[in-house]
């Protein structure tokens, strides 16, 4: 089983930055694909960003430029550095890890954003 904690949520001005991390524990095979999510309210999910190896992250062009992703192989962390945050960028943040040999998914339980104008 692999659990996934997102944390480093909160409420923001527009213009400000935060810092997401998530962290998988459990049984975790080293470099699985692993994402970065969100869903603003009435909205579907959508993907953020991507790490789908050792050195290999990648934002969408939507935030491009205000997002990066980061991956600490060793602690089996991810990150989400986001700059210059808008009041679109509200949404809860989800963090997805791809288990290749099995062929599953796991989510974690969300972290919220708010970005205030």
């Amino acid at each position: 089983q692999v659990q996934l904690v997102e944390s480093g949520g909160g409420l923001v001005e527009a213009g400000g930055s935060l810092k997401l991390s998530c962290t998988a524990s459990g049984t975790i095979f080293s470099f699985s694909p692993m994402y970065w999510y969100r869903q603003a309210p009435g909205k579907q999910r959508e993907l953020v960003a991507s790490v789908t190896g050792p050195f290999s992250p990648h934002v969408v062009d939507s935030v491009k430029g205000r997002f990066s992703l980061s991956r600490d192989n060793a602690n089996n962390v991810i990150y989400l550095q986001m700059n210059n945050l808008k009041p679109e960028d509200t949404a809860v943040y989800y963090c997805r890890l791809t288990d290749v040999q099995a062929g599953r998914h796991y989510w974690g339980p969300g972290t919220q954003v708010t970005v205030s104008s």
